[in-house]
């Protein structure tokens, strides 16, 4: 087994479900968690329950505002797991809905945040099915487990429990502070967004069981940001013991590009200055801010070394060999950056002046490098190269994460989505950008697709060739989870 080998997911022939489309009747009666019963709600498949917002966390406010989760109380009675839970702050959407807030039956939003949702095709408690949990990405900044792109349905009908939360977004997720710091008792803050996955890890370790799942058996997934957070997680000596397997889609540790990890100190700084500017000078005046307040005027901020969860620079712990060692499956799209003007399409339009005049800013004292390896003497080839390092950046990253997995004793799949999906009649195929892929893992190709995903879901969920690979993509997945292998029966195997 080489981790340097890669299958390609646009291979088409063959697809099979990995497991049986649950055809039973689903879990019946409350299920036993350690803080009460909870009944779900059926799926929209036959044979799949759905539990909706289950509390893992006390609401993070006031003085639980940047703390670790702390436990709910215990209840009496059955909790009725059939509506979504609030979603943490963030805004709505900029030129383009945000698919977790703008629609029609989006939850609300709040502080009170902390649920999380589980899909199950068990009948009985102590199945033991492979447990699928999911991160979601959205640059630290936007997201929740309630997302219509995260439906667990499909999934769980081929034999999986998975499992969907929220975590704390933006300042109110990953702020570091001198007096946060001081009061944490681990000499350390900011990560509150890896605290809530830690949350939810152990309390999946205490009651999957219940829901038909095998806490001994349980794979941690995500996507850009969400797959940063997987990835941190496998260095964390804090998640060690929580999950077995990792599937990290289109990022890293170090972020979405090549860089260090920023510090604790660099990240205090950058607060106390913001708040500075807001005249406010305490803890106290912080936490006293609305939570809208305090998302939009403390600053980005995002996942660093905090000394605690995250000890050291990341990419330090993975060359010497101090992850966690847990098999992973992990790749990128072959065209992520390629929406638009780079990432994003941010800025204005790529020209071959602007190309040559900005590589200094792009790669520094290599900039005659970078210049020599993406030539652009028209606009036209400016334009097409513009994504092009976003996308090799993201290809080789994955590739060291799984290089660094295979060097510690474990299993490392690589894959590529190069299937180009259906776009809407009049607008450019930009082929399978960042997000692409998403739609295919679950099998939710007539749902909303994530943004930057141009695609259309009508169009995909009525092309055969994007059914199929949907089928395909999502059996390696719940398979990887099953056994640690992607590959199975019918399906193109991959090395």
């Amino acid at each position: 087994m080489t981790s340097s080998a890669r299958f390609v997911s646009a291979l088409l022939a063959g697809a099979l479900l990995a497991g049986a489309p649950a055809a039973h009747a689903a879990l019946t009666g409350p299920v036993k968690t350690t803080k009460g019963l909870v009944s779900g709600v059926p799926a929209q498949v036959k044979g799949i329950e759905v539990f909706k917002g289950i509390p893992f966390g006390k609401p993070p406010v006031g003085d639980l505002r940047w703390h670790a989760p702390e436990p709910v109380k215990a209840w009496k009675g059955t909790f009725k797991a059939d509506k979504w839970g609030d979603v943490c702050l963030q805004p709505h959407g900029k030129g383009r809905p945000n698919i977790t807030v703008d629609e029609p039956d989006s939850p609300a939003m709040s502080e009170n945040c902390l649920y999380l949702n589980v899909w199950s095709g068990a009948r009985k408690a102590g199945e033991k099915r492979p447990v699928m949990v999911w991160i979601y990405g959205g640059a630290y900044t936007e997201g929740g487990g309630s997302t219509i792109a995260y439906d667990g349905t499909n999934l769980a009908r081929k034999g999986a429990v998975v499992v969907t939360f929220n975590y704390r977004l933006g300042a109110l997720g990953f702020l570091s502070h001198p007096e946060l710091t001081a009061e944490s008792g681990h000499n350390a803050s900011g990560n509150y967004a890896l605290m809530d996955s830690l949350a939810v890890l152990k309390w999946i370790k205490a009651n999957i069981a219940q829901f038909g799942g095998d806490p001994s058996r349980v794979t941690i997934m995500g996507q850009s940001a969400g797959a940063c957070m997987v990835a941190a997680l496998v260095g964390s000596p804090q998640a060690k013991g929580l999950f077995q397997r990792a599937v990290s889609e289109s990022g890293a540790w170090s972020g979405l590009s090549i860089a260090k990890m920023q510090t604790l100190e660099s990240a205090e700084k950058a607060t106390v200055a913001a708040a500075d500017k807001l005249g406010i000078h305490s803890l106290k005046e912080m936490r006293a801010m609305s939570g809208e307040d305090a998302l939009t005027k403390l600053g980005r901020a995002n996942m660093i070394v905090d000394g605690w969860i995250i000890p050291e620079d990341l990419t330090r712990t993975f060359a010497e060999g101090r992850q966690n060692k847990v098999d992973v499956l992990t790749g990128n799209n072959g065209n992520e950056g390629g929406f638009g003007g780079g990432f994003g399409g941010r800025g204005p339009p790529i020209t071959a002046a602007t190309w040559k005049s900005g590589a200094e800013q792009r790669w520094g004292s290599a900039a005659a490098l970078g210049l020599a390896a993406y030539p652009a003497a028209t606009d036209e080839e400016a334009k097409a190269d513009s994504g092009k390092p976003f996308t090799d950046n993201m290809a080789f990253l994955q590739r060291l994460f799984a290089t660094s997995q295979e060097k510690v004793g474990r299993r490392a799949w690589l894959y590529q989505f190069t299937h180009d999906p259906p776009y809407p009649p009049g607008k450019p195929n930009n082929g399978p950008t960042h997000a692409t892929e998403v739609a295919y893992v679950f099998d939710n190709l007539g749902k909303p697709h994530l943004f930057p995903d141009g695609a259309d879901p009508a169009l995909a969920a009525k092309n055969p060739a994007d059914v199929a690979l949907a089928d395909q993509m999502s059996s390696y997945w719940v398979n990887f989870a099953r056994t640690g292998n992607p590959n199975g029966k019918g399906l193109p195997k991959g090395p």
